[in-house]
């Protein structure tokens, strides 16, 4: 299928042309027509899938047709997303597929001064893209009004929920009108999430275009396992393969994604820190380094990396392995987009063997474990056996075989004899 058989609109096609979009990815193809019916929609799909357009192409050309406002314009779309890094994403998407249009959107967030998203409100929108906090502060200010707004989107769900945002998005339906047209977005789908999405859709169609927290095949995924005094030399050893041009690495703190970047900084490789204790302008001037290469490495926490897509990036690294399982597929996520392929390493310690566990469950697939490295730690319940001419196997702590000694109990001496 390709994008004309949607029956969208001339502009809307010429901006896709120019962005070199031909054919719908999966959601696409599923979403467009029913927002085009103006029917609730529950997606329920992974970071990477094209969801961002599968809501705001449809969302431009249903504003296109309606009648136009006299005067002052109100809003008639809210989007409501966890992060700023998002909001700015989403509001570059409708840039770019409303070129052609005569559609006004803006973006609001927190950590930044209001003052220029007061002046654009000010001005007129017909697309408000924000984050919660600063949505609820500028409606308390009286800056906004949402009393016009004919279509809801929420977006990542599932990160609301994360982020403690819950309250925060229950607040903001109860200003919304009873009439109007929802669409709800989550990457997962666990029964906290379901149960809003009862509240706040109507009759809702229902698209799945993948499996819930599984990862896209054209991943390839792999383990590396290392003590935990040895990653920061491991990591620097993997960036020595100069085919790595652009890796996004992921830490589970501030201070250390911090210290990760200093540390390959140190070492003369580019390399940028992006998280929530970050200014924006800080945020934003290092998401742009990386993605015009002048930075190699981005090194980003959880919440700050929801928000960033970046075009053919390659590698994703896990510096550290996530509490979250469902984080692992957001995580990795970032590279192998729209059909793109890409690898994913992650750096395992023994304190984090639960939560690899964990992952493996819930994607439910067995990731395949890399040793050819020079700081290889052999995995719990495994030993290490010296063979003669220092020939080394992995045996696991009840294996016998014949050529260990004959029955289980010489075996197990033998073992100690050589340790």
């Amino acid at each position: 299928m390709t994008f004309k058989e949607l029956n969208l609109i001339a502009p809307v096609l010429r901006a896709l042309e120019t962005e070199g979009y031909t054919q719908p990815t999966p959601i696409q193809e599923q979403a467009i027509p029913i927002v085009m019916k103006r029917k609730d929609l529950l997606g329920c799909a992974q970071t990477g899938t094209g969801k961002t357009a599968a809501f705001a192409i449809p969302i431009l050309q249903l504003l296109d047709s309606a009648p136009k406002d006299n005067g002052h314009k109100a809003i008639k779309c809210l989007i409501l997303t966890p992060t700023r890094e998002l909001a700015i994403q989403i509001g570059e998407s409708f840039a770019a597929y409303g070129r052609h249009l005569r559609i006004k959107h803006t973006v609001i967030f927190g950590g930044v001064s209001q003052g220029a998203q007061v002046q654009a409100l000010k001005h007129g929108v017909d697309i408000l893209i924000a984050t919660p906090g600063r949505l609820l502060d500028l409606i308390g200010q009286k800056f906004i009004n949402l009393r016009n707004v004919e279509l809801f989107v929420l977006d990542e769900a599932d990160r609301m929920l994360d982020m403690g945002f819950i309250h925060d998005v229950k607040k903001v339906v109860t200003l919304l009108p009873q009439k109007r047209q929802s669409l709800f977005f989550s990457a997962t789908m666990p029964p906290e999430i379901q149960k809003l999405a009862n509240t706040i859709l109507t009759d809702p169609e229902k698209v799945e275009v993948t499996p819930v927290a599984s990862t896209a095949e054209t991943i390839q995924q792999a383990i590396l396992y290392v003590e935990k005094k040895n990653k920061k030399q491991l990591l620097a050893h993997m960036l020595g393969d100069k085919s790595i041009d652009r890796v996004l690495v992921f830490t589970r703190t501030k201070h250390g994604a911090d210290k990760v970047a200093k540390d390959l900084s140190r070492i003369g490789i580019p390399a940028e820190a992006i998280h929530g204790n970050k200014s924006q302008g800080a945020r934003q001037r290092a998401l742009s380094n990386f993605k015009s290469a002048a930075t190699r490495v981005l090194v980003a926490t959880d919440i700050a990396a929801r928000g960033i897509d970046i075009d053919e990036l390659s590698h994703v690294i896990n510096f550290e392995l996530p509490e979250v399982p469902e984080t692992y597929v957001h995580r990795i996520g970032r590279t192998g987009r729209a059909g793109a392929s890409g690898i994913a390493y992650s750096f395992c310690d023994a304190e984090e063997m639960d939560n690899l566990k964990a992952i493996q469950k819930l994607i439910g697939i067995q990731i395949p474990v890399i040793e050819s490295h020079p700081y290889h730690m052999l995995a719990p319940g495994q030993v290490k056996i010296n063979l003669p001419k220092n020939k080394e196997v992995v045996k696991r702590p009840n294996a016998v075989n014949a050529s260990s000694g004959g029955n289980k109990r010489r075996f197990n001496n033998n073992r100690r004899n050589r340790w």
